[in-house]
């Protein structure tokens, strides 16, 4: 059997062409989207726009992602509450902020069971767990596994997404 030069690159090109399509596909049947649930702070895409800075809307509404090392809130080190810059739900405290090193400020777990939900994100290619408020669906990040305890939980949420309420 002799070695066909055009066969090996059509197979090779087959095989990152399925490579390349696999991340797409997984994506396909994940959870529904979150602006198909009802939550209980509800406005229009209109009203969002009005209330919410540039920013905020891409963060919270479209789960864009800030730049790393970007939000003063990193370096937010008094007592006090997180809130949702979006509806004021309290999501975090500072009693649970860490330092990560990761550029978005951490938190090893929610300020309570009911402040935040969680769904799967495959927007990337892979599985990720997000985070978002429980009151109004806005993106906050997302949670990993490589967090301190007592969770072991790393919730890297941007900063756009959040206000302090110093205590």
């Amino acid at each position: 059997m002799t070695h066909d030069p055009k066969l090996s690159r059509r197979a090779a090109l087959t095989w990152l062409g399925v490579g390349v399509s696999l991340p797409v596909l997984s994506a396909c049947g994940s959870e529904p989207a979150k602006a198909q649930q009802s939550f209980r702070v509800s406005r229009t895409d209109g009203e969002w726009r009005r209330r919410l800075t540039d920013m905020e809307y891409r963060v919270l509404r479209e789960e864009a992602t800030e730049r790393p090392f970007s939000s003063p809130l990193n370096d937010e080190k008094r007592a006090g509450t997180f809130t949702c810059a979006g509806c004021g739900n309290a999501v975090y405290s500072s009693q649970t902020k860490f330092e990560s090193g990761t550029g978005w400020p951490s938190f090893y777990q929610a300020i309570d069971a009911g402040a935040v939900g969680y769904s799967t994100d495959r927007k990337l290619g892979y599985v990720r767990r997000e985070v978002h408020c429980a009151d109004c669906g806005g993106h906050l990040g997302h949670v990993f596994d490589d967090g301190p305890r007592p969770t072991g939980k790393r919730h890297c949420i941007n900063g756009v997404a959040l206000d302090f309420r110093p205590a």
